[in-house]
């Protein structure tokens, strides 16, 4: 019985932990789509060309001093993807978003969306092509996780947006029913 007991309530306790731990996600997750657009409504097209690209730390990848100032300490030894480019006539550090690095060409020319030093988007690739005839590399465990929650991510914008959409059909939809009580009268 006694153990019975003490079983009970560590299925409470962790029950009530992974409830906590969705919604603290879900809100996060809503907090991150909200800056993605803030970013997005913010990016320029620009020209550049890639000189180079890897995964480093942001200590080592030689952004603004002010930059780092503002990045919290845990981000600061986390591997993040750097990208090399010229835009203009100046070299520039750029971090990249994880969905499009892999699509970015090293020594090539990219008509890309930047929010500041942040590369949000590729528009257009010119100039050296990954050739279809080249095996790509195998992917690690936390390349491949990465995938997935990008996939993920999308799947969850694309339910929102719905949720949204269906949201405002039911207000339009109210407003019309409320119009036409009106006219009847």
């Amino acid at each position: 019985m006694r153990r019975f007991v003490i079983t009970l309530i560590v299925i409470a306790v962790i029950a009530v932990i992974l409830v906590g731990l969705y919604i603290a996600g879900s809100k996060m997750q809503k907090k991150q789509m909200a800056q993605k657009e803030q970013m997005m409504a913010a990016a320029q097209q620009t020209s550049m060309l890639i000189i180079d690209k890897k995964m480093m730390k942001l200590k080592e990848a030689g952004l603004p001093k002010m930059v780092m100032e503002q990045t919290p300490k845990r981000y600061q030894n986390a591997k993040m993807p750097i990208v090399k480019a010229k835009v203009g006539p100046q070299i520039l550090n750029l971090i990249c978003d994880d969905g499009i690095f892999d699509e970015l060409p090293t020594k090539g020319e990219v008509k890309a969306m930047v929010s500041g030093i942040y590369i949000v988007g590729v528009k257009s690739i010119r100039g050296k092509k990954k050739a279809a005839a080249e095996e790509p590399k195998k992917k690690g465990f936390t390349a491949k996780l990465r995938q997935k929650q990008r996939e993920i991510q999308k799947e969850y914008e694309q339910e929102e947006r719905a949720k949204a959409a269906q949201k405002a059909s039911k207000v339009e939809e109210k407003a019309k029913r409320e119009k036409a009580k009106k006219i009847t009268k």
